[in-house]
């Protein structure tokens, strides 16, 4: 018992000269010890290695989970050191509200259809998505959270006790300055000594923890390529399936009943409209390219932004950042121009082109 107090007296003790070191420098009634130039750049950049990583490894997580709840829920179950349950991305839960929706409509009708077939796509967006949000959390922000929540407070911890020593230390001087009597005077400056090797002996190793930031820096360098792979690779996949869905889109024909079949207005025809020998407009002819004429004017330049392979022999095959002459002609979907290139001329889509003035 007697022990403890002694103990508790002791550390109160301890506070309270630190306590008072620290407010004497800070009115400037006493003098502090001060680290070395290159000790305070190594200081100074671990900071700002902490700093700017903490707020890349904040935004990254929002980037990959906008949902606040979710995070949140996610963090609860890792503290628990629980399995985080497998979530369904928005592309496809919009996938599945699709095809669902292509059922109820008739996947023999063009909507329904169309309905399917973009569902499905979606879905492979949303995998796509999952196996980014999977790759990125290993590869880039488990390193940056280990290194906030181990390598930092560890730094963080021997930065405190070395600021600690040195209050000890400058306190020491103070009393040696202060020490009148020969006995008193030898006595604070056995404390002297030992407080100034405790000091340099926690100085060095707070240095070497403080030197280690370059090879964090190496190891975030090496993190970030890979983060820059698994995007790169995920936005790739991503283009890949939409030019497919285009594709299937672009050579899919749908014929309607002449009962529901487009007058020249758009409007839907109704069954009174459409007399014996008629027919829609989706029936007729497949444009014959060879037998489009370009007009006088209404021409324009275009930047292909893609490459596109003809589906038949109606459509024109173009390469990413070629220029072509496109125009339009009567009747014709507005998501398909007429492209030319040399002497080769068919049908070309609107969002595979940079229309130029």
């Amino acid at each position: 018992m007697d022990f403890s107090v002694k103990k508790l007296a002791s550390g109160a003790g301890l506070f309270l000269t630190r306590a008072v070191q620290f407010t004497e420098e800070k009115l400037g009634q006493a003098e502090k010890t001060e680290l070395d130039a290159q000790f305070e750049n190594l200081i100074s950049r671990a900071d700002c290695t902490k700093h700017w990583t903490e707020k890349i490894y904040r935004q990254t997580e929002v980037l990959l989970q906008p949902n606040p709840s979710a995070r949140i829920e996610e963090f609860l179950f890792e503290k628990l050191d629980w399995k985080v349950p497998s979530r369904v991305t928005n592309a496809e839960l919009l996938g599945q509200y699709m095809q669902d929706a292509a059922k109820e409509f008739d996947l023999g009708m063009p909507y329904g259809n169309t309905l399917e077939k973009v569902g499905e796509c979606e879905k492979r967006l949303g995998e796509a998505e999952k196996e980014f949000l999977q790759t990125s959390a290993i590869s880039f922000l488990t390193p940056l959270r280990n290194f906030l929540e181990g390598d930092w407070r560890t730094i963080s911890k021997e930065r405190r006790l070395l600021e600690n020593l040195r209050l000890d230390l400058d306190a020491c001087k103070t009393r040696v300055k202060k020490a009148k009597v020969a006995e008193a005077k030898a006595a604070a400056e056995h404390e002297l000594r030992i407080a100034q090797t405790e000091f340099d002996r926690q100085a060095e190793v707070t240095r070497l923890l403080l030197e280690g930031i370059s090879s964090t820096h190496v190891n975030h360098l090496r993190c970030l390529h890979e983060f820059v792979e698994a995007q790169a690779a995920y936005y790739k996949q991503c283009h890949l399936h939409m030019q497919e869905l285009q594709k299937e889109l672009g050579s899919s024909t749908f014929k309607l009943p002449n009962a529901f079949a487009l007058n020249s207005t758009n409007a839907i025809a109704t069954p009174s409209m459409v007399t014996e020998g008629s027919s829609s407009p989706v029936e007729t002819d497949t444009l014959k390219i060879e037998e489009v004429q370009a007009p006088a004017t209404g021409t324009r330049k275009a930047r292909v932004l893609y490459d596109y392979d003809a589906a038949d022999s109606s459509e024109l095959s173009l390469l990413a950042d070629e220029l072509i002459t496109v125009y339009t002609v009567p009747g014709m979907d507005s998501d398909w121009l007429i492209g030319e290139k040399g002497n080769h001329k068919g049908k070309v889509p609107v969002t595979y082109l940079e229309l130029l003035s």
